[in-house]
This record gives C-alpha cells, structure tokens and sequence, in this order.
C-alpha cells in the first residue's frame, strides 16, 4: 500500500469517528460572520467590541504545544492564526479535535480576536465544527506537485499554494471584462452564435469532428468567433456585435496555441479595415491598463510598449527584407528551396504556394517587436477579406504584430457574394488535394450575402494576448488546460 494509500485510510477512520459521534461531517451551512479578510482589515475594533465571531476555512497547518493547539486557517480571502486551548473548548472537545482533525480539513471555528505575545493576530477558539474532511494530504506534505504536467492537472492545488497563480486568475477575469466593457462602451451588441455548426467556417483550422444523435449527421465545432454568423447579422441590419466565447481547432500545441481556447470577434457595418485597425489599437490598450496598469510589458526577448507609436509593415517587403524572395515573383520550388535555406521546418501535407508563403512570413514575424499592423496581404491568404481598390491581388486586412507574433487579425470583408463564391471554390480545390486548413464552401452564407451585405469590417483577438501580456506559454495561462488523461 502507498503512503496516499494508508494516510486516506487513516482519515477515512476518522470520518468514522466523527459519523460515530453523532455529527455531520459535509453539512451544507455554516453560520460564519466575517471572511478572514475582512477581520484583519478592521481587527483593532472587531477586538474591543469583544462580540463572537464565526469564520470558516482549512486547516493549512496545526502546530500543539501541551494543552494548546495553533491553527493556521485559510479561507480564500486570507490566512489568520486559530488558537485552541483545552481549558476554552473542554477537555473532551479538544481530544475529539485533536482525533479527527488533519491539514487540509475544512473546519467552523467561534471565538474572540486577541493577539500573542509576539504580536500575531489570532482567534480564541471556544466552538469548532467540522464542515468538510478531506480524505488526502494537501501536497507539501508529500513532496509538493512534482512536476509541471503534475501542477496543471491539479491546478486547484496549484491556486492554493501559489499566490501568483491565483493573481492571473483574477487578472484573467478582469482582461476579459475590460474586453466586455471597451466594445459595450464603443456601442458593439454582445450576441451569441452557434458552436456546433454544419460548415466550419470563418479562418483556416481544422475542426473538431461530432455527430449529432437526433439529426443523424456529422458537425463541427466552431473554428472561428462566428465569423459568418455575425455577417450574418450585418445582412440582417446590426450595425454593430461582438461575442466572447470558446472556439476550438483540431491542430498542434505550443507555446502559443491549443486546441480550445476564448475569443473576441467583432464586426462593424459601414466601416473598412482602417477604421477597425483605429478601434483595434485603442482596444489593446484600454485592456491592458486595465488588466495590468501599464502599457509597457517583458514579452520573451522583447520590450513591447504599446504607447509608442505602431509600425505599419508591408507583407512582401518585409518577407524580402528577411529572406531576400519576391514572393509575387517566386514559383513554389524556389520558396521551398527558400524554407530549407533557412532551415524552417514546415508540413509537406498539402503544401502549396499558399501555405509555403505563410511559412516564410511566420520566420520573418519572429524578428519584430511591435507593436504595429502588418498590412498588404495577398487575397490567396485572405479568403474572406475585400480586395483594394488599388491592386485587386492584395487584401485589405492587418494583423497586429507584437513581441515577434501575430496576436489579432482584421479586415475590410469581402461583400461581393460572387467574389466570395469564388474563393470558397479555390479554397475547396486546396481542400481537395489535401490541405485540411482550407476553408469549405458554406452555400448557405454565399445565399445570405446575394441578399445584401453593407460595407463591413471585422476584427478577431484571442486569450493568447492575455498569455503574452503575462509573458507565459498559453496553456500556464488557462485555469484548467486540457490534459491527456492519466494512463492507468
């Protein structure tokens, strides 16, 4: 037997115990008064007005001395020091605590603040009650978390014992009401959009793969912030929606993606893709204040200051600086001979020159600090953004770059359900022959455009800007990453 195995035996037979003694050990209320946090806040007048006081929390460690028992109690909010001593709670009482109590137990404690000798704030037990055993030891006492796979498969573990961990789940929370709250107050309607979806659509990502029981037929798990619903609803006559929400794609993970993650997406009518890069910059950094309170951040090997003035970086000048191709020019061997020069390892599946094109921008990319707007597209990378007007090869569409990666897209979109048309066929050609991250033929929207789309830009920004604001791989900054399950 393992030593988790005899200490969860150990305390089962002290839930006996308690059960013996005529006691509920999970019951569903306490009557406590105060948080912890709100004692210490105001302890000097909670102390002099000498009134009984209930908290609750768990026993983070238990220290005796003879007739005494030091507590320190934890209950989320903050940690103060519980004394229980034989001559308050009883000679029977205090033997029963000392029975059935361990580390890591939930527990009600009545008593009155006072402070020690050493100035420590603490509360004068006088009642205890038990209001959840825990049957294993917290980790410290064996060993702690053991590895990094270890830590982020018991994360609640990992919050409890790490105070910056428990600070980025807060943060989390507030970068995403600060989203909420710029594009509320920029006069955008929250809306929600399907999740399950007949036609993947919406960005260049393999979907997920489901089957619906009732409707017998196979579906999709969204790969985009519902980017053709959305439109939909500029058809409809919105002027303006967002929606926050999970969305998911079946590929590879790294530093910087998963496969299920939060997005924003929104789309604005009778407004182009430089209106959306204005409101896009604005947006970065009204987030940021609030989640962080600076606009100067530590990104890997980068200092990023997203004060400073943004850079506009032009997509095939910037490939050419990097990599000396003329990638208007260039047929697809002499770029690939290009990615092996520079010894950029990429995925032979269904390439074309579309995809060995993005490959060689992804080199160029990890060489530029930001912030700014890569501009200038070629439309074959762009399905669903407008053509300029100037040069019908170029999309009118950015990404804004930061700390060497593109961390938000957006674009002027395509209105032209003829045009439109036309790409999805070109994309399903590419699909065809292989490539998985093509985009497919959605029938259904190219019907809702034949009846009219105004002018319309959109824009897309996911959790991964919160990781690099925070400068840690995306997966540290989830609260429970998906994990590969414990072969048994």
């Amino acid at each position: 037997m393992s030593t988790i195995d005899e200490i969860k035996k150990i305390r089962l037979e002290k839930l006996k115990k308690i059960k013996e003694a005529g006691l509920n050990p999970y019951p569903a209320l306490t009557k406590r008064t105060h948080t912890i946090s709100q004692l210490l806040a105001d302890f000097t007048r909670h102390q002099k007005a000498k009134k009984l006081l209930i908290l609750a929390g768990r026993i983070m460690s238990q220290r005796g001395h003879g007739g005494a028992l030091f507590l320190d109690i934890f209950d989320g909010s903050g940690k103060i020091q519980a004394l229980l001593r034989k001559d308050k709670v009883g000679e029977r009482g205090f033997k029963f605590f000392q029975d059935v109590s361990d580390i890591g137990d939930f527990i009600e404690l009545k008593g009155f603040l006072f402070k020690t000798k050493t100035n420590e704030k603490t509360l004068e037990v006088v009642a205890f009650k038990m209001l959840a055993k825990a049957f294993l030891p917290l980790p410290e006492k064996w060993h702690g978390l053991q590895n990094e796979e270890e830590r982020l498969r018991k994360r609640y573990l990992d919050i409890l014992f790490n105070p910056e961990v428990k600070a980025m789940v807060g943060k989390r929370a507030i970068f995403w009401q600060a989203m909420r709250e710029f594009m509320q107050k920029n006069g955008f309607l929250e809306v929600e959009t399907p999740v399950l979806e007949t036609t993947a659509g919406g960005a260049d990502a393999r979907p997920f793969i489901t089957h619906h029981n009732i409707l017998d037929t196979n579906l999709y798990l969204r790969i985009s912030m519902g980017e053709l619903w959305q439109k939909r609803l500029m058809v409809a006559g919105f002027e303006k929606t967002f929606e926050i929400g999970r969305q998911f794609r079946n590929e590879g993970m790294d530093a910087e993606h998963l496969q299920d993650y939060t997005q924003m997406e929104f789309y604005w009518a009778y407004a182009d893709y430089n209106d959306c890069m204005k409101l896009a910059e604005e947006l970065f950094k009204y987030v940021a204040k609030k989640t962080f309170g600076t606009l100067k951040f530590k990104i890997g090997e980068f200092d990023v200051n997203l004060a400073a003035k943004w850079q506009k970086y032009d997509y095939q000048e910037t490939i050419q600086k990097f990599t000396k191709v003329n990638i208007r020019e260039a047929i697809l061997p002499e770029i690939e001979n290009a990615l092996q020069k520079l010894d950029i390892q990429y995925d032979k599946k269904g390439f074309n020159k579309t995809r060995a094109i993005d490959n060689l921008w992804k080199f160029c990319r990890r060489k530029i600090a930001g912030p700014g707007f890569l501009i200038n597209e070629p439309v074959e990378i762009s399905p669903l953004a407008k053509r300029t007007e100037k040069n019908p090869a170029i999309a009118e569409r950015f990404h804004i770059i930061l700390a060497g990666s593109e961390l938000a897209n957006g674009y002027s979109e395509l209105n032209d359900p003829l045009d439109q048309a036309q790409r999805f066929s070109e994309q399903e050609k590419l699909r065809d022959v292989g490539d998985e991250e093509a985009q497919m033929y959605d029938k259904d929207f190219i019907e809702a455009m034949e009846y009219g789309m105004p002018p319309t830009t959109g824009f897309g920004v996911s959790e991964r800007l919160f990781a690099f604001l925070m400068n840690k791989p995306m997966r540290e900054c989830q609260i429970f990453p998906l994990m590969k399950p414990k072969e048994k």
